[in-house]
């Protein structure tokens, strides 16, 4: 299967890579963001499941391969420069290694003098009963 040569120019560890933006295909709510390079792009379209390139491990992955939360891609779109893709997904279980359904459930806010962290989403699930003890 050919797919069209994207602008993969941003290069990790010598990988030649573009960001992926992944959203939920209902609500729009950002799950994540990753990387993908031209491979993990192909198996994507080839699977339907998102699968993406991981700069710490150094290795193509398939979303959810170890914890059974699979993203079936329903849309792929990508930018003008054609440099980042957005991945519209129907997400299985949770996006979040953390247990949250995204990985964005956290939010900055200021209170007095400090900026804080603070957890604003309900966990889906306890990173310890899909994953074994860390």
């Amino acid at each position: 299967m050919n797919i069209p040569e994207l602008n993969f120019r941003l290069k990790v560890n010598g990988e030649d890579l573009i960001i992926a933006v992944v959203q939920d295909h209902k609500t729009s709510e950002v799950l994540m963001v990753a990387f993908m390079n031209q491979e993990a792009l192909k198996k994507t379209v080839e699977t339907g499941n998102a699968h993406y390139w991981s700069t710490s491990r150094g290795k193509l992955w398939l979303k959810g391969e170890s914890s059974g939360h699979l993203q079936k891609v329903q849309e792929i779109l990508t930018d003008c420069d054609e440099d980042a893709v957005v991945l519209k997904v129907k997400q299985e279980g949770a996006a979040c290694h953390k247990g949250y359904y995204s990985c964005f459930y956290r939010e900055l806010s200021k209170e007095n003098d400090d900026i804080n962290l603070k957890i604003v989403k309900e966990k889906v699930f306890q990173p310890e009963d899909v994953y074994g003890e860390k």
